[in-house]
């Protein structure tokens, strides 16, 4: 497989850090850019950097928005993956430096000086490239691709609101920049990442393998591990994984469908939703490719090389 250049926009978290391992595994990161989300921006922008220390990259890592755009967030993840993200097991603070320069500018200068080349994942909240976006609304047409985690595209999401995901919800104002400036991009949502979770004992397998990055992955999904088994998530649920594996691996895509898709931002009860087109009854401009079902297969042999299993 050619190493794709990757561009990757994350706020880690335990899912995050499973996809960041996979990139550096089989793609070329030219940087990691980090908001809040899961956590603060204290705990995400250390745990970047513990990851990027962890396999003895160079990655630069870049501190962007430590908010939403325009409200508080409802809520944080915190109570699925620990107070600091990273399961709370009390890794040491890593020697690797976080850049001065902030995450949205860092946005901008990137895909400027690799013009068409960078393929852009990302993996959190989309406050950074939001910003980006606003103070350089070129930047869509200098990315090769896009592709978002993020939404649940029939209201099966993850937040106390009921049709939301966790991504979406957190900034809905800054998904709704981002979509309507991209003029396509590839959207992973909530859904299909729990119609592809694995059975536990692959996953087990996975992380026996004795390489160091399974040993501190099991380390740290220990909490989230815990908090699916309590709430009836069955398997092993790798969302942040999953959209790599499509950014990584395009052909994987077995099933998906073009749409329109837009998000809430005023309801009582539906506010971070996507909302989907299906019937294309709106009128609006298609922007999505919708990611439905991968080959499973695929996907498994991704993580496993990612954790050293393969």
């Amino acid at each position: 497989m050619t190493r794709t250049p990757l561009l990757i926009d994350t706020d880690p978290g335990v899912d995050d850090a499973l996809a960041i391992l996979m990139a550096h595994q089989h793609a070329d990161v030219a940087a990691l850019t980090v908001a809040a989300g899961n956590v603060g921006l204290g705990h995400t922008v250390r745990n970047a950097r513990t990851l990027v220390e962890l396999i003895g990259a160079a990655t630069p890592v870049f501190a962007g928005c430590p908010s939403p755009l325009v409200r508080a967030p409802d809520e944080d993840a915190a109570f699925v993956h620990g107070a600091d993200g990273f399961g709370d097991v009390g890794f040491p603070e890593p020697a690797h430096p976080a850049q001065a320069e902030h995450a949205a500018l860092a946005l901008i200068r990137l895909t400027a000086e690799r013009p068409g080349e960078l393929t852009l994942v990302a993996l959190g909240p989309l406050t950074n490239l939001a910003l980006a976006v606003r103070l350089d609304p070129s930047l869509p047409a200098r990315v090769k691709r896009l592709v978002v985690m993020g939404g649940a595209v029939t209201g099966h999401g993850n937040t106390g609101k009921v049709p939301a995901e966790f991504n979406i919800g957190f900034d809905p104002e800054a998904a709704h920049v981002v979509f309507e400036a991209f003029p396509m991009f590839d959207l992973v949502d909530w859904e299909a990442t729990v119609r592809h979770a694995f059975p536990d004992d692959v996953y087990e397998g996975w992380v026996a393998s004795g390489d160091p990055r399974a040993t501190f992955f099991e380390k740290i999904f220990g909490t989230a591990r815990r908090f699916n088994a309590e709430h009836e998530r069955t398997g092993f649920i790798a969302a942040d994984a999953l959209a790599m594996a499509v950014a990584l691996d395009p052909d994987m895509v077995v099933r998906a469908e073009t749409r329109h898709v837009a998000i809430e931002l005023d309801g009582r009860l539906t506010r971070g939703a996507t909302v989907v087109d299906w019937h294309r009854r709106l009128g609006g401009r298609a922007n999505a490719r919708i990611v439905l079902e991968v080959d499973q297969d695929r996907f498994a042999a991704l993580i496993a090389g990612a954790l050293g299993a393969a």
